[in-house]
């Protein structure tokens, strides 16, 4: 049983980093967009990335594992209603985060052009306003997740 509880913990952690990260860099990002310093969006821009890769990539690869495990432990079936639930919109996440990951590469990009021109060109304010439609459904995604495993409104069996 403390093996379980171990697992949930980290499981429920990795989840707190995945949802903190990414609420965390999407405010900081749409702040810094809103004033138009191109110094301020470069280095910002730089941050994020980082952050996704020091934090939002291992907690996702945490939640996989872990959430893998914990079916296992539990005897939750992989052919359930609950886990198609589950997996589709882990999946939609990463159909929405993996396009935002090559974007805010991009974004530091022409962030730096921005810093070098000392105003913000317009490409940047068209790819943040992409990059904001990609996070807001998948961030939506991401509560579902929390009620699903919380509720289980559906069989797990």
């Amino acid at each position: 049983m403390e093996y379980y509880l171990t697992l949930k913990l980290i499981h429920i952690l990795a989840a707190v980093v995945v949802t903190g990260t990414g609420a965390g860099i999407a405010f900081f990002m749409f702040m810094v967009n809103r004033s138009n310093n191109p110094q301020a969006i470069y280095i910002t821009a730089q941050h994020v990335i980082l952050g996704d890769w020091l934090f939002t990539t291992p907690a996702v690869i945490t939640q996989v594992t872990t959430g893998v495990l914990l079916m296992n432990l539990q005897g939750y079936s992989f052919n359930s209603p609950w886990f198609y639930w589950v997996i589709g919109l882990f999946a939609f996440i990463g159909v929405c985060w993996l396009p935002v990951l090559c974007i805010q590469y991009r974004l530091r990009a022409l962030a730096k052009v921005s810093v070098d021109s000392n105003k913000v060109v317009p490409e940047f304010k068209s790819l943040m306003r992409t990059w904001t439609l990609l996070g807001i459904p998948a961030f939506i995604a991401i509560l579902a997740i929390f009620w699903l495993m919380v509720f289980k409104p559906f069989p797990v069996a």
